[in-house]
């Protein structure tokens, strides 16, 4: 399981400092949608620069002009880029397509996405899942983590995102067994980062009886 920590409602000389912080206990870096809304692509060429081992992901959340917004992520530095699942299928197909050409990844966000657009979706073999709980969800709903349910995606490569916390790490490893788990708050939000990523990286070696 690789932790993505995501980094939203920050400036970006902020995001990088706080990432140098946890930088030996996380594995992927997620320039937030925030992040990208509020400084453009400089956001995620400068974290591609200042983290040029880790795996970039740049959520974008295309839903329409995919070609374009993704050539923009993947020219930048990004070797992942996000896209809604309820978008038409050729927009995803575009994603796919550009992906390949520049030998990078996309990341399907299933946020809102019916049985129907699910069972469409799993032509795209290549591509990583996430099992998203949205951030107006969890503030105005109060819905925090993913319980214990199961993804229809087994068998592909899963990502979870939204309101992991220490204590549903176990959970989330039985039922969804992802390939990544997406950290935000969590992380950047504790009182000692380094020491709230180190926690996380040690039960998931753990959950993976390392």
């Amino acid at each position: 399981m690789n932790i993505q920590l995501a980094l939203d409602r920050l400036e970006i000389a902020e995001a990088i400092e706080l990432t140098r912080k946890v930088e030996s206990s996380i594995d992927w870096i997620e320039v937030g949608t925030s992040l990208i809304k509020e400084f453009g692509v400089a956001s995620i060429k400068e974290m591609k620069q200042a983290f040029p081992n880790k795996q970039i992901v740049a959520d974008i959340k295309t839903i329409d002009n995919a070609r374009y917004e993704f050539e923009l992520c993947f020219d930048a530095g990004a070797d992942v880029a996000t896209v809604m699942g309820v978008s038409p299928i050729v927009t995803i197909d575009a994603c796919m397509e550009v992906a390949n050409r520049y030998q990078k990844k996309v990341m399907i966000d299933l946020l809102n996405t019916s049985a129907e657009q699910k069972r469409d979706l799993m032509k795209y073999t290549d591509a990583i899942f996430c099992e998203h709980v949205s951030k107006d969800q969890q503030e105005e709903l109060g819905s925090q983590n993913h319980g214990t349910k199961q993804s229809v995606f087994s068998g592909f490569q899963v990502a979870a995102a939204g309101g992991i916390k220490l204590e549903s790490i176990g959970d989330l490893a039985r039922s969804l067994n992802p390939a990544v788990v997406i950290i935000g708050s969590a992380i950047t939000k504790a009182e000692n980062p380094a020491e709230a990523a180190a926690q996380f990286k040690q039960l998931i070696l753990q959950s993976e009886g390392k």
